[in-house]
């Protein structure tokens, strides 16, 4: 019964992105607004619409595969591993660690082709790839290098505490999970971030002066803004804010030099001070935490259900096929959560634009994200079923609408 139930997800959740996916892809060849006319010349126009063309038919064979696979795992593929592990050793901990590697490691071999193609063919066609094999590959060692570190210890910890305090374990596990993840925000800048790229101050010239003045001006000390080499990678632009207290960093992509002019990056980083200004950072921080809580308590209330750990015949508290067989059960209360992170998230932004243009006119920022636009192949006119379920932005049109509003 768990199991169809679980198969009867897994297609439910497809035929629902696809749909998603398909009225998206529809909605981006809609007529742009008039006041949307001038982000894509005709030529990029045509570009734009070959892109989006492409990189639809791409995401439908991958998911499609994906679907493919993962119900070969469903009907056959975790009884098999599971019976194998279990031969292996009686730890939990160790069965546990062997089973997701394997899938970790299966999974990567078999969609890296489809990576490999988005990276060197799709993206390379329309001029957005600049990575090399070279950077690649070690990107791919780096990351899994991370993963085994990071994830295995999480998943040595989470194991270890619910074979020491069975249904108990989740606000200590909630507890852990939430210190890992402050720690991770304060350090992202300063450890994770130099694996894989380089960071250097913002030098002396006129820029540098025209964002020292507007931090002081926004009350908002800042002794570097860094520059990352985000063109190793990609041409695509892009700023963030990271950490806290005193390790708080903007990072401004360098390509984001190379496609804006003065006045439309300061109000970029107007953009992101007001993020942290009005405290967006810190409720992203609890939201997050209220989802760990919520997703380790219902854990915490199934954990000892033999109907779980029984779908593929496994024997009774191998607690990886719990953890699998939750993860898909978990999966709509997933896509609620999702979106009303997304709801907040655009609230955010909203928020943070208006910031900006409290600062630097507006119409610099409306500028600079007609810019981004056009440089990224942008769907100017997405589905808003589709923007409520997977945009943490508003489209440009809404922030455009929002930032002329703004009474200065």
């Amino acid at each position: 019964m768990i199991l169809n139930l679980l198969i009867i997800l897994t297609i439910l959740g497809f035929v629902f992105n696809q749909v998603l996916e398909y009225i998206n892809y529809r909605s981006s060849k809609g007529p742009l607004p008039d006041d949307l006319a001038d982000v894509y010349q005709a030529d990029k126009y045509s570009e734009f619409i070959s892109y989006k063309s492409s990189a639809y038919r791409f995401n439908l064979v991958t998911t499609v595969f994906s679907l493919i696979l993962t119900l070969f795992l469903l009907w056959i593929g975790f009884g098999l591993l599971d019976a194998w592990v279990n031969e292996i050793t009686d730890s939990q901990i160790i069965r546990g660690l062997l089973f997701f590697g394997i899938l970790a490691a299966s999974s990567e071999i078999v969609t890296m082709p489809f990576d490999i193609y988005e990276t060197f063919v799709l993206e390379q066609k329309y001029g957005f790839n600049t990575t090399t094999w070279k950077t690649y590959l070690s990107d791919k060692l780096k990351s899994y290098f991370l993963a085994a570190f990071l994830g295995g210890g999480l998943l040595i910890f989470l194991f270890w505490l619910i074979l020491s305090l069975e249904k108990n374990f989740w606000w200590l596990a909630w507890l852990g999970i939430t210190s890992f993840s402050l720690f991770f925000a304060y350090f992202y800048s300063s450890l994770i971030v130099p694996i894989f790229n380089k960071q250097t101050p913002l030098g002396p010239g006129s820029l540098h002066d025209k964002l020292t003045s507007l931090s002081k001006t926004a009350d908002f000390p800042l002794n570097d803004i860094f520059i990352i080499d985000g063109s190793k990678r990609s041409t695509r632009a892009n700023a963030y804010f990271s950490g806290f207290g005193r390790k708080r960093r903007i990072v401004l992509y360098d390509t984001l030099l190379n496609q804006l002019n003065t006045d439309e990056i300061a109000s970029v980083l107007a953009h992101e001070i007001g993020h942290y200004k009005l405290k967006h950072i810190q409720f992203g921080i609890v939201a997050g935490s209220i989802q760990t809580a919520l997703l380790l308590f219902i854990f915490s209330l199934v954990l000892d259900n033999s109907l779980i750990y029984n779908v593929f015949g496994s024997a009774e508290g191998n607690l990886h096929i719990a953890l699998i067989v939750y993860a898909i059960l978990y999966n709509p209360v997933s896509a609620i959560l999702s979106v009303l992170m997304n709801m907040l998230s655009q609230k955010f932004e909203y928020e943070a634009d208006e910031f900006s243009a409290r600062l630097v006119p507006g119409i610099n920022l409306i500028s600079g994200l007609k810019k981004l636009s056009a440089a990224n192949l942008s769907n100017l006119t997405p589905h808003q079923l589709y923007v409520l379920f997977h945009h943490a932005h508003p489209t440009l049109k809404q922030r455009m609408d929002r930032i002329l509003s703004v009474k200065y």
